[in-house]
C-alpha cells in the first residue's frame, strides 16, 4: 500500500468553507479508481478562494432530527429549513448503484427484518474489523432494495420520527443530486451536496469499490468542477488521496475522537486520528484535502461526566495548515449535548442547543453538520448579526 505522504500532489488553493463558495500514488495501480469513466485528472488545481461571509450549515443525513435519515423527504425538509448543503452517506448495491444509507447493514434503517422474502439474506460480515450480523446493501440489487422502506434509526430518542416509518424508499445518489439541482432552481440558491464514502476499504474487499461510480456520477452530472458545491468526505485517507487526482471538488477528511482510519489499520500503519489532527498531521492532510471534519469533542472535549472542558487549539491549527473546519454532529436532544446544556433528565428532550452552536461559531468553525437544520441556521444567523453589529460599533 502506498503511504499517503509518499504521493506527489498538485498544489491546491485552500478555500475557507464559506457561503460564497457555494456561488462561486495515485492509487490507480491498486484498482481504487479503475473504470471511473471519462474523468481526467486536472492539470492544475483551480479551485477559487472564497470570500468570507458566513459559516455553512450541512444538513446531516438531511433533516434527520425530524424525518428518517437518508430519505428524499429528509433531504427536502433540510433544504426547506435553510441548510446550505445536504449530506448523503454512500453505500453500494450488488449491481453497482450508489444509494444513501448510514451503513452497509440496513436492519436499523429499513424494514428488511419484516420482509420474509429476504430472510435468507441475513448473514454476518466483518466490517472494519468488527463482526456485524444483519442484511447488507451489497447483497441486494437496486430493484430489490427499492422494495424496502426506511425507518427511524434511533426511535428511543426520536419517537415522533417513527410516524414516518414505511413511507419512503431508499434513494439513489442520482436522486439526491436531482433533488439538489431542482431545489436550487426552486429556491434561487445553490444547494450543495456532501457525499460520504462509507467504509471504502470494506467495499473494495467486496469487489464493489465506491470511488469509480462516485466519480462517474459527478462527471455525468457536470459536478466535477471547482464551483459545484460538492464536498466528498471520508473517514479513511487513501481513497481521498486517490480521488484528489480525479476530482476538482472539495475533499473532506473526517476524523474521530477515538481510533484510526481503517485503511491505516488494514495496512498496519500505526497512526491514529489523533496523529492526523496534530499540527504536523494537519499539514499532511492539507496536501490532499480542503476541509477537516472533526468530531466536535475534538474541538471542545468533555470529561467522563459529559461536562465541557476548555477548547483545544484544533480550529486554529487546522486554519494555519490551510484547512477549513466543519465539525459533526450537532443535535438538539439532551442525549447529544454536553451535561451543562441539558434540560431535565429525559435524553430525548431538547436542551440548550443554541448555546453549543454559539460556542462553536465563536471558536471560528467554517461550517457544521446538524440534524436540526432550522436550529443551526437560526443560531448561525444570530451569530452573523451579532458579529456585524459589533463590527459596526467598532468602526463607528
Amino acid at each position: 500500500m502506498v503511504r499517503y505522504e509518499e504521493v506527489s500532489f498538485v498544489p491546491a488553493l485552500r478555500l475557507p468553507l464559506r457561503l460564497a463558495a457555494l456561488a462561486t500514488t495515485s492509487l490507480l495501480s491498486l484498482g481504487v479508481l479503475a473504470g471511473s469513466g471519462t474523468a481526467t485528472p486536472p492539470a492544475t488545481d483551480s479551485r477559487p478562494s472564497a470570500t468570507e461571509t458566513q459559516p455553512l450549515v450541512f444538513g446531516h443525513r438531511g433533516a434527520s432530527g425530524y424525518r428518517p435519515e437518508h430519505t428524499l423527504a429528509s433531504y427536502e425538509l433540510a433544504i426547506r429549513l435553510g441548510v446550505d448543503v445536504i449530506e448523503p452517506d454512500l453505500v453500494i448495491t450488488k449491481d453497482g448503484h450508489l444509494v444513501a444509507r448510514h451503513e452497509p447493514e440496513i436492519s436499523g434503517t429499513t424494514d428488511v427484518t419484516q420482509r420474509p422474502e429476504f430472510a435468507d439474506r441475513r448473514t454476518t460480515k466483518n466490517v472494519d474489523g468488527v463482526p456485524v450480523t444483519g442484511w447488507f446493501t451489497e447483497d441486494f440489487t437496486l430493484r430489490e432494495l427499492r422494495t424496502l422502506r426506511a425507518i427511524e434509526r434511533i426511535p428511543q430518542i426520536r419517537p415522533r420520527n417513527t410516524l414516518y416509518n414505511g413511507r419512503y424508499q431508499v434513494p439513489t445518489f442520482q436522486e439526491v443530486i436531482d433533488l439538489a439541482k431542482r431545489a436550487s432552481r426552486q429556491y434561487g440558491r445553490k444547494i450543495g451536496i456532501a457525499p460520504e464514502t462509507k467504509h471504502p476499504t470494506y467495499f473494495r474487499a467486496q469487489g464493489l469499490p465506491l470511488e469509480p461510480p462516485l466519480v462517474r456520477t459527478l462527471v455525468r452530472n457536470g459536478l466535477n468542477r471547482p464551483n459545484s458545491a460538492v464536498y466528498v468526505q471520508s473517514f479513511e485517507v487513501s481513497n481521498l488521496v486517490a480521488l484528489r487526482s480525479r476530482l476538482r471538488v472539495n475533499l473532506v477528511q473526517l476524523t474521530s475522537a477515538r481510533g484510526a482510519p481503517y485503511d491505516f489499520v488494514a495496512t498496519g500503519d500505526p497512526r491514529t486520528y489523533a496523529d492526523l489532527v496534530s499540527p504536523a498531521g494537519l499539514r499532511r492532510v492539507a496536501r490532499y484535502a480542503d476541509v477537516l471534519g472533526p468530531e466536535k469533542t475534538q474541538i471542545v472535549p468533555r470529561d467522563p461526566a459529559g461536562v465541557s472542558q476548555a477548547p483545544t487549539t484544533l480550529v486554529r491549527d487546522a486554519h494555519r495548515a490551510g484547512l477549513a473546519v466543519v465539525p459533526y454532529t450537532f443535535r438538539n436532544e439532551n442525549a447529544f449535548l454536553p451535561a451543562e446544556l441539558r434540560i431535565g433528565t429525559d435524553p430525548a428532550q431538547y436542551g440548550n442547543a443554541f448555546a453549543e452552536y454559539e460556542q462553536f461559531f465563536r471558536l471560528g468553525v467554517d461550517g457544521l453538520f446538524s440534524d436540526n437544520g432550522d436550529t443551526a441556521v437560526e443560531a448561525r444567523d444570530a451569530f452573523v448579526r451579532e458579529t456585524a453589529t459589533r463590527s459596526e460599533r467598532a468602526a463607528g
